[in-house]
Protein backbone atom coordinates (compact mmCIF):
# COMPACT_ATOMS: atom_id res chain seq x y z
CA UNK A 1 0.00 0.00 0.00
CA UNK A 2 1.28 3.34 -1.01
CA UNK A 3 1.81 5.91 1.64
CA UNK A 4 -0.76 7.99 1.11
CA UNK A 5 -2.98 4.89 0.90
CA UNK A 6 -4.89 4.56 4.07
CA UNK A 7 -7.68 2.54 2.81
CA UNK A 8 -8.04 -1.61 3.52
CA UNK A 9 -6.00 -3.80 2.00
CA UNK A 10 -8.15 -4.64 -0.87
CA UNK A 11 -8.05 -6.24 -4.61
CA UNK A 12 -8.53 -8.18 -7.74
CA UNK A 13 -7.11 -10.57 -9.69
CA UNK A 14 -8.59 -11.94 -13.01
CA UNK A 15 -7.21 -15.12 -14.70
CA UNK A 16 -7.80 -16.13 -17.95
CA UNK A 17 -7.16 -19.77 -19.37
CA UNK A 18 -5.66 -18.13 -22.71
CA UNK A 19 -2.77 -16.34 -24.03
CA UNK A 20 -2.81 -12.07 -23.24
CA UNK A 21 -3.09 -11.50 -27.35
CA UNK A 22 -6.36 -13.39 -27.08
CA UNK A 23 -7.13 -11.73 -23.78
CA UNK A 24 -6.99 -8.11 -24.75
CA UNK A 25 -9.87 -7.77 -27.10
CA UNK A 26 -12.35 -8.80 -24.21
CA UNK A 27 -10.49 -7.12 -21.98
CA UNK A 28 -10.50 -3.85 -23.88
CA UNK A 29 -14.35 -4.41 -24.03
CA UNK A 30 -14.64 -4.15 -20.33
CA UNK A 31 -13.84 -0.11 -20.53
CA UNK A 32 -12.05 -0.42 -17.52
CA UNK A 33 -8.26 0.64 -17.31
CA UNK A 34 -6.36 -2.89 -17.37
CA UNK A 35 -2.65 -4.66 -16.51
CA UNK A 36 -1.85 -7.55 -18.25
CA UNK A 37 0.33 -9.90 -18.09
CA UNK A 38 1.24 -14.08 -19.10
CA UNK A 39 0.77 -16.16 -15.95
CA UNK A 40 2.27 -19.64 -16.92
CA UNK A 41 -0.95 -21.00 -19.51
CA UNK A 42 -3.07 -17.95 -18.10
CA UNK A 43 -2.95 -14.06 -18.23
CA UNK A 44 -3.89 -12.32 -15.22
CA UNK A 45 -5.19 -8.91 -15.26
CA UNK A 46 -5.20 -6.74 -12.75
CA UNK A 47 -7.79 -3.16 -12.80
CA UNK A 48 -5.85 -0.08 -13.01
CA UNK A 49 -7.69 2.10 -11.31
CA UNK A 50 -10.12 1.28 -7.75
CA UNK A 51 -13.85 1.93 -9.27
CA UNK A 52 -15.14 -0.23 -7.13
CA UNK A 53 -14.37 2.21 -4.25
CA UNK A 54 -15.66 5.03 -6.76
CA UNK A 55 -18.79 3.02 -6.62
CA UNK A 56 -19.18 1.91 -3.39
CA UNK A 57 -19.88 -1.49 -4.68
CA UNK A 58 -19.49 -4.94 -3.57
CA UNK A 59 -16.10 -6.24 -4.80
CA UNK A 60 -17.14 -9.83 -4.87
CA UNK A 61 -20.10 -8.74 -7.40
CA UNK A 62 -17.64 -6.54 -9.34
CA UNK A 63 -15.48 -9.55 -9.80
CA UNK A 64 -18.21 -11.82 -10.92
CA UNK A 65 -19.40 -8.43 -13.70
CA UNK A 66 -15.74 -8.82 -15.08
CA UNK A 67 -15.42 -12.37 -15.15
CA UNK A 68 -18.79 -12.78 -16.44
CA UNK A 69 -17.75 -9.97 -19.56
CA UNK A 70 -14.78 -11.41 -20.41
CA UNK A 71 -15.92 -14.77 -20.58
CA UNK A 72 -19.26 -14.32 -22.42
CA UNK A 73 -18.06 -14.51 -26.26
CA UNK A 74 -14.85 -16.28 -25.28
CA UNK A 75 -14.46 -20.62 -25.33
CA UNK A 76 -11.94 -20.16 -22.25
CA UNK A 77 -12.54 -19.82 -18.82
CA UNK A 78 -11.94 -16.57 -16.11
CA UNK A 79 -11.23 -16.95 -12.50
CA UNK A 80 -11.85 -13.66 -10.47
CA UNK A 81 -10.14 -13.81 -7.26
CA UNK A 82 -10.74 -10.55 -4.30
CA UNK A 83 -10.25 -9.45 -0.76
CA UNK A 84 -10.80 -7.00 0.94
CA UNK A 85 -11.20 -6.29 4.86
CA UNK A 86 -14.69 -8.39 5.10
CA UNK A 87 -12.99 -11.69 3.48
CA UNK A 88 -12.18 -13.33 0.40
CA UNK A 89 -13.17 -15.13 -2.29
CA UNK A 90 -13.37 -16.57 -6.13
CA UNK A 91 -15.74 -16.80 -8.86
CA UNK A 92 -15.53 -19.07 -11.97
CA UNK A 93 -16.86 -17.80 -15.40
CA UNK A 94 -17.43 -19.57 -18.70
CA UNK A 95 -19.29 -17.94 -21.08
CA UNK A 96 -23.18 -18.19 -20.94
CA UNK A 97 -22.76 -20.30 -17.76
CA UNK A 98 -23.99 -19.74 -14.46
CA UNK A 99 -21.09 -17.30 -12.71
CA UNK A 100 -20.52 -19.96 -9.44
CA UNK A 101 -18.92 -17.92 -6.38
CA UNK A 102 -17.11 -18.87 -3.03
CA UNK A 103 -16.77 -16.66 -0.11
CA UNK A 104 -14.82 -16.82 3.35
CA UNK A 105 -15.40 -14.48 5.69
CA UNK A 106 -11.91 -12.83 7.16
CA UNK A 107 -11.13 -15.55 9.60
CA UNK A 108 -10.97 -18.01 6.84
CA UNK A 109 -14.56 -19.65 7.80
CA UNK A 110 -16.08 -21.05 5.07
CA UNK A 111 -19.44 -19.51 3.54
CA UNK A 112 -19.95 -20.46 0.14
CA UNK A 113 -22.57 -23.42 -1.72
CA UNK A 114 -19.78 -26.06 -2.10
CA UNK A 115 -21.36 -26.37 -5.45
CA UNK A 116 -19.02 -23.38 -6.57
CA UNK A 117 -16.07 -26.16 -5.89
CA UNK A 118 -17.77 -28.50 -8.33
CA UNK A 119 -17.99 -25.75 -11.09
CA UNK A 120 -14.73 -24.54 -10.75
CA UNK A 121 -13.13 -28.26 -10.96
CA UNK A 122 -14.87 -29.23 -13.82
CA UNK A 123 -15.18 -25.90 -15.65
CA UNK A 124 -11.24 -26.10 -15.74
CA UNK A 125 -11.12 -29.80 -15.82
CA UNK A 126 -9.41 -30.47 -13.69
CA UNK A 127 -8.91 -33.52 -11.57
CA UNK A 128 -11.97 -35.58 -10.43
CA UNK A 129 -10.25 -37.09 -7.40
CA UNK A 130 -6.98 -35.44 -6.29
CA UNK A 131 -8.39 -31.91 -6.98
CA UNK A 132 -11.38 -32.31 -5.55
CA UNK A 133 -9.75 -33.28 -2.74
CA UNK A 134 -7.67 -30.29 -2.17
CA UNK A 135 -11.01 -28.22 -2.90
CA UNK A 136 -12.52 -29.67 -0.40
CA UNK A 137 -9.86 -29.12 2.31
CA UNK A 138 -10.79 -25.27 2.03
CA UNK A 139 -14.16 -26.00 2.17
CA UNK A 140 -13.32 -27.16 5.92
CA UNK A 141 -13.07 -25.48 9.12
CA UNK A 142 -9.25 -24.36 9.50
CA UNK A 143 -8.50 -21.97 11.92
CA UNK A 144 -4.95 -21.33 10.81
CA UNK A 145 -6.13 -19.91 7.78
CA UNK A 146 -7.61 -16.76 7.21
CA UNK A 147 -9.04 -15.45 4.14
CA UNK A 148 -5.98 -14.52 2.24
CA UNK A 149 -4.50 -17.97 2.99
CA UNK A 150 -7.84 -19.45 1.46
CA UNK A 151 -7.08 -18.13 -1.64
CA UNK A 152 -3.27 -18.87 -1.85
CA UNK A 153 -4.34 -22.62 -1.33
CA UNK A 154 -7.14 -22.01 -4.40
CA UNK A 155 -3.85 -20.61 -6.24
CA UNK A 156 -1.81 -23.61 -5.51
CA UNK A 157 -4.28 -25.66 -6.81
CA UNK A 158 -4.89 -23.93 -9.99
CA UNK A 159 -0.96 -24.14 -10.27
CA UNK A 160 -1.36 -27.87 -11.63
CA UNK A 161 -3.57 -26.04 -14.56
CA UNK A 162 -0.82 -23.92 -15.34
CA UNK A 163 -0.93 -21.19 -13.54
CA UNK A 164 2.02 -19.04 -12.64
CA UNK A 165 1.23 -15.89 -11.27
CA UNK A 166 4.02 -13.40 -11.37
CA UNK A 167 5.47 -12.14 -8.43
CA UNK A 168 4.25 -9.52 -5.99
CA UNK A 169 0.49 -10.83 -7.26
CA UNK A 170 -0.23 -12.61 -3.82
CA UNK A 171 -3.85 -12.46 -1.60
CA UNK A 172 -4.12 -9.49 0.71
CA UNK A 173 -1.78 -7.14 -1.23
CA UNK A 174 -3.51 -3.69 -1.42
CA UNK A 175 -4.53 -2.49 -5.19
CA UNK A 176 -1.96 -0.25 -5.69
CA UNK A 177 0.71 -2.80 -4.37
CA UNK A 178 -0.87 -5.30 -7.47
CA UNK A 179 -0.47 -2.83 -9.90
CA UNK A 180 2.72 -1.89 -8.40
CA UNK A 181 3.98 -5.43 -9.54
CA UNK A 182 2.49 -5.69 -12.65
CA UNK A 183 4.45 -2.64 -13.80
CA UNK A 184 7.46 -3.55 -12.92
CA UNK A 185 7.01 -6.97 -15.51
CA UNK A 186 8.78 -6.29 -19.15
CA UNK A 187 5.97 -8.65 -20.21
CA UNK A 188 3.08 -6.73 -19.05
CA UNK A 189 1.18 -4.07 -21.00
CA UNK A 190 -2.08 -1.48 -20.46
CA UNK A 191 -5.24 -2.44 -22.02
CA UNK A 192 -7.78 0.26 -22.40
CA UNK A 193 -10.88 0.99 -24.06
CA UNK A 194 -9.49 2.81 -27.47
CA UNK A 195 -13.37 3.42 -28.88
CA UNK A 196 -15.00 1.83 -31.64
CA UNK A 197 -13.01 3.44 -34.51
CA UNK A 198 -9.89 1.87 -32.93
CA UNK A 199 -11.62 -1.23 -31.91
CA UNK A 200 -12.80 -2.29 -35.64
CA UNK A 201 -9.42 -1.24 -36.98
CA UNK A 202 -7.43 -3.94 -34.24
CA UNK A 203 -10.13 -6.25 -35.26
CA UNK A 204 -9.15 -6.14 -38.90
CA UNK A 205 -5.70 -7.44 -38.08
CA UNK A 206 -6.55 -9.65 -36.10
CA UNK A 207 -7.47 -13.62 -36.82
CA UNK A 208 -11.45 -13.32 -37.82
CA UNK A 209 -13.55 -15.56 -39.38
CA UNK A 210 -15.51 -14.38 -42.45
CA UNK A 211 -18.20 -15.85 -44.75
CA UNK A 212 -21.22 -17.38 -43.90
CA UNK A 213 -20.27 -18.29 -40.71
CA UNK A 214 -18.97 -14.73 -39.91
CA UNK A 215 -22.38 -13.37 -40.66
CA UNK A 216 -24.03 -16.14 -38.23
CA UNK A 217 -22.14 -15.92 -35.51
CA UNK A 218 -21.73 -12.22 -35.74
CA UNK A 219 -25.40 -11.59 -36.28
CA UNK A 220 -26.25 -14.33 -33.34
CA UNK A 221 -23.65 -12.46 -31.03
CA UNK A 222 -25.71 -8.94 -31.82
CA UNK A 223 -28.90 -10.44 -31.24
CA UNK A 224 -28.22 -11.71 -28.06
CA UNK A 225 -26.16 -8.85 -26.85
CA UNK A 226 -28.89 -6.65 -27.75
CA UNK A 227 -31.71 -8.77 -25.39
CA UNK A 228 -29.13 -8.84 -22.90
CA UNK A 229 -29.21 -4.86 -22.89
CA UNK A 230 -32.73 -4.66 -22.73
CA UNK A 231 -32.67 -7.65 -20.10
CA UNK A 232 -30.23 -5.33 -18.12
CA UNK A 233 -32.62 -2.32 -18.47
CA UNK A 234 -35.69 -4.34 -17.16
CA UNK A 235 -33.63 -5.52 -14.40
CA UNK A 236 -31.50 -3.29 -13.35
CA UNK A 237 -28.37 -5.73 -13.49
CA UNK A 238 -25.09 -4.29 -14.38
CA UNK A 239 -23.45 -7.44 -15.00
CA UNK A 240 -26.08 -8.14 -17.57
CA UNK A 241 -25.39 -4.80 -19.03
CA UNK A 242 -21.37 -5.40 -19.01
CA UNK A 243 -22.22 -8.98 -21.06
CA UNK A 244 -24.50 -7.29 -23.46
CA UNK A 245 -22.49 -4.96 -24.42
CA UNK A 246 -19.22 -6.95 -24.70
CA UNK A 247 -20.93 -9.58 -26.60
CA UNK A 248 -22.81 -6.76 -29.20
CA UNK A 249 -19.55 -5.30 -29.56
CA UNK A 250 -17.54 -8.69 -30.12
CA UNK A 251 -20.66 -9.43 -33.31
CA UNK A 252 -20.60 -6.26 -35.04
CA UNK A 253 -16.91 -6.69 -35.13
CA UNK A 254 -17.11 -9.53 -36.84
CA UNK A 255 -19.78 -8.08 -39.09
CA UNK A 256 -17.60 -5.23 -39.51
CA UNK A 257 -14.81 -7.11 -40.14
CA UNK A 258 -16.66 -9.25 -42.73
CA UNK A 259 -18.06 -7.10 -44.97
CA UNK A 260 -14.72 -4.88 -45.12
CA UNK A 261 -13.43 -8.40 -46.45
CA UNK A 262 -15.70 -8.55 -48.67
CA UNK A 263 -15.62 -5.14 -50.15
CA UNK A 264 -11.59 -5.80 -50.65
CA UNK A 265 -11.93 -8.95 -52.62
CA UNK A 266 -14.98 -7.72 -54.66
Amino acid sequence: MSATDHSPAAGVLLLCRAEPHRVRPSAQLLREPLLLAPAGDWSVLVPGRDSWREEDANLAAVTAEWAHALTVAEPWPAVGLWWDEEGAGFVVAAGFRRTAGYTWLADGSPLGDESAMTALRARLGLDPVLDAAAFDRLTRPDSDADAPARVLGLIAVLARAGLRLPPGLAPGTSAQSLRDAVGMLASAEAVEWPGWRQAVRTGLDGEWIWGTKARALGGAEVAVGLGLLALSRRRRGRAWQVAGAALFADGALTLAYDAWRGRRKG
